[in-house]
């Protein structure tokens, strides 16, 4: 098991920060490597031109890592809906076919899909939460029944941004791969606080934000694209994906030919000499403390409450269908919203009210006493 990292950052006393699916906060290491590279660019006499690449590679091969992936397929960008549009635009879907969404999805995996549908004509199914919680069996049930040999793009989180619902990428990543649909995973509210399962799951993408469980810069993600976007077309036309391009010299003899695997993907000055450098110190930290056990160290925290309540009657997913890193209270009947927003300012307790839930997200810097200072306040009524 982990131990609290909290003197690693620096979150003030007495703030009880159980936010992460809203905001992670930076380590000290993190921001040190942000502020050392404004300090490099303030001279950049000594600012060699592999400083646009090597980096990068750096940061490729961290993430291949932490999703079980290939360094060659992992494509930089500034957000998720980035990725998703990439995938909308490489992707052929026919009137007559369908693409499965989650109701209630973060709206970044929602967006580009509808444009696509406004200008073919196929159907958006959406599967909507099937009651309130506990549904999360029902849920994966009829995710899996709403895929069907019309399916062209299945496209899901295995954590639900709200609540924490979990859902089974492997029999849904099966059931998908068996009508020969593409499957599109955000993990932004999973992807390094839980264990991603590349070879079981086989997704076409995976991408997630950097700036929540990642703990790093906003405006920075990270995307693994798998084979079914080879030789596809890119959202931008960047020269430094081309052959050739570290050699600045010849970039007047202007080449065609992507390199080889997702650079193609990548966003234009996607060599950003803060961000990457911070994005390659968070995920060094969280590859040292390895998924798995930031999961278990979460799921240690708020497992007790989870179940005192649930046994007070507030709505909460059963433990099987929820994941350890994300608690979604549902509110008891009869209780003031407004009262309980202002306890939780009073007492410096920061949680997010997500759909109908209370979402709680708790990270390594989190421990027993910010569970305590959020049980006190919820309770008090």
């Amino acid at each position: 098991m982990l131990t609290c990292q909290k003197e690693l950052f620096r979150i003030e006393e007495g703030v009880h920060f159980l936010n992460c699916a809203y905001l992670g906060p930076i380590a000290r290491r993190v921001e040190e490597a942000g502020v050392e590279g404004l300090r490099r660019k303030r001279c950049p006499t000594e600012f060699p031109t592999t400083s646009f690449f090597d980096d990068c590679e750096r940061l490729r091969a961290r993430f291949a890592t932490l999703v079980a992936g290939r360094p060659e397929r992992v494509a930089i960008i500034p957000s998720v809906s980035y990725a998703i549009a990439t995938a909308a635009r490489n992707i052929e879907v026919s009137p007559w076919q369908n693409i499965v969404v989650l109701g209630e999805q973060f709206p970044s995996n929602v967006y580009s899909w509808r444009r696509l549908q406004r200008d073919v004509g196929f159907e958006l199914r959406t599967v909507d939460r099937p009651g309130p919680a506990p549904a999360g069996l029902l849920w994966n049930e009829r995710i899996l029944e709403s895929i069907d040999a019309d399916t062209a793009v299945v496209t899901l989180p295995p954590t639900h941004w709200t609540d924490g619902t979990r859902f089974d990428l492997v029999a849904i990543g099966a059931r998908a791969r068996a009508v020969g649909a593409a499957l599109l995973v955000d993990a932004s509210q999973s992807l390094g606080a839980v264990p991603f399962e590349m070879e079981a799951v086989t997704p076409d993408l995976v991408v997630a934000a950097g700036y929540k469980w990642l703990l790093g810069p906003y405006s920075m993600s990270l995307a693994h694209f798998g084979p079914r976007f080879d030789g596809g077309v890119p959202l931008e036309e960047t020269w430094i994906a081309r052959h050739g391009s570290r050699d600045f010299q010849t970039l007047v003899d202007y080449v065609d030919e992507y390199i080889d695997g997702a650079v193609r993907y990548d966003v234009g000055e996607r060599a950003n000499f803060i961000q990457v450098p911070m994005m390659i110190e968070a995920l060094d930290m969280i590859l040292d403390w390895q998924p798995e056990r930031i999961q278990g160290y979460n799921a240690s925290l708020l497992g007790d409450l989870a179940a005192e309540l649930r046994s007070l009657g507030w709505p909460i997913e059963e433990e099987a269908w929820r994941s350890g890193h994300i608690l979604g209270v549902g509110l008891p009947e009869g209780m003031d919203l407004k009262e309980l927003d202002e306890r939780l300012v009073e007492a410096r307790v920061y949680a997010s009210l997500r759909g109908q839930s209370r979402r709680i997200s708790p990270h390594v810097y989190n421990d027993s006493d910010d569970i305590a200072a959020l049980r006190a306040v919820l309770l008090a009524g």
